[in-house]
């Protein structure tokens, strides 16, 4: 396994609120301008791998809420367990 294929399955593995933290993190790292430039490219690299794992997970859970229905008494139906 290459280091990208390794940095890609280590934020596959984050959960939506970690990639967002460490995106948070890169973008005021990379905002202040105090970063040289090869590591302002390695930011930018991981910080739109993390966006696109955010989004990936953001679309699951959209997802997930649209499959919830209300019956006529407003009790929500058709729920399917988070794990799937």
């Amino acid at each position: 396994m290459t280091t990208g294929e390794t940095e890609q399955a280590t934020i596959e593995s984050l959960s939506f609120e970690s990639a967002l933290a460490q995106l948070e993190t890169i973008v005021r790292d990379l905002e202040q301008g105090n970063v040289p430039l090869e590591k302002s490219i390695e930011l930018y690299s991981r910080g739109e791998a993390l966006r696109k794992h955010c989004d990936s997970l953001l679309k699951a859970a959209e997802a997930k809420v649209e499959k919830i229905q209300l019956d006529t008494t407003g009790n929500p139906t058709g729920v399917e367990p988070l794990g799937d």
